[in-house]
């Protein structure tokens, strides 16, 4: 049997936008037909291909992005499309990485990686539409650094990844769909909807693999979250909080006023 982390690798490396998105696909298809192997034990070296498109900057030097033109809202919408296509490396890279989990971690984050490929694509089909395409503004990689920084602990990655900067997400997806609506863009905003009900379930099982393992650990998950973030110097939630999808991915009402506070 072919070993899962060989592929997970090889999914992860390739700065092929295209190939990336098949091996992703071929991936949870021989995933779900039993073909590979979560036991394997050997090591493989994990490196994240990056296209030579979109140039990545600072997030400051990122282009405010004001949806009133049709320039502007490809600029936002391709904010959110390079967001989606880091999110494929992330989800690869948490099943590729961490070893000696069970086998329902590997079959959430596979099953993430495809969505987030089925997000990348359907929003890129937006950005087409309106004349552009992924790779013709700059972007940047944030993600992707925090996703180096947590590498060494799945408790950490769980914690500042999906639960933090995804969670992030969610706060921000309903004023941008505004926004879009505001431009008269109801197709992306509606491309957003479904964006928005996945993004719930991927923070959601982010946030229950980081409580199974403060759990494991014997630890307090939410004040050991409140303490991660300090550690790490993570961006705080966004104001208003997305409080309705926020509770149904997993926070408690307790935990988002006591995030409320320390904005």
């Amino acid at each position: 049997m072919e070993s899962l982390f060989l592929r997970l690798a090889e999914a992860l490396a390739t700065a092929d936008i295209d190939q990336k998105l098949a091996l992703t696909a071929a991936l949870a298809d021989d995933w779900s037909n039993a073909r590979l192997d979560w036991r394997d034990a050997d090591r493989v070296e994990l490196r994240c291909g990056i296209p030579e498109k979109p140039e990545l900057v600072p997030p400051k030097l990122v282009p405010q992005r004001s949806p009133q033109t049709q320039e502007g809202r490809a600029r936002l919408l391709h904010a959110i499309v390079h967001i989606e296509f880091s999110a494929i490396n992330l989800a690869l890279d948490h099943a590729a990485r961490f070893r000696g989990l069970p086998e329902e971690y590997y079959a959430d984050w596979i099953g993430v990686a495809a969505e987030e490929a089925y997000h990348f694509t359907i929003l890129r089909e937006r950005l087409n539409s309106l004349g552009y395409d992924y790779g013709d503004f700059p972007a940047h990689a944030g993600l992707w650094e925090m996703a180096m920084k947590t590498s060494d602990d799945p408790l950490a990655r769980m914690a500042l990844v999906p639960r933090l900067l995804e969670a992030r997400g969610l706060d921000a997806t309903p004023p941008i769909q505004r926004r879009l609506e505001q431009a008269g863009d109801d197709a992306s905003a509606r491309v957003l909807d479904i964006i928005l009900r996945d993004e719930i379930g991927h923070v959601g099982l982010g946030d229950r693999w980081f409580r199974r393992l403060c759990a494991d650990r014997g630890i307090e998950p939410e004040s050991t979250y409140r303490e991660l973030l300090s550690t790490f110097k993570a961006p705080r939630p966004i104001l208003p909080m997305n409080e309705s999808a926020r509770l149904q991915a997993g926070f408690s009402a307790a935990e988002l006023a006591a995030l409320a506070e320390k904005v």
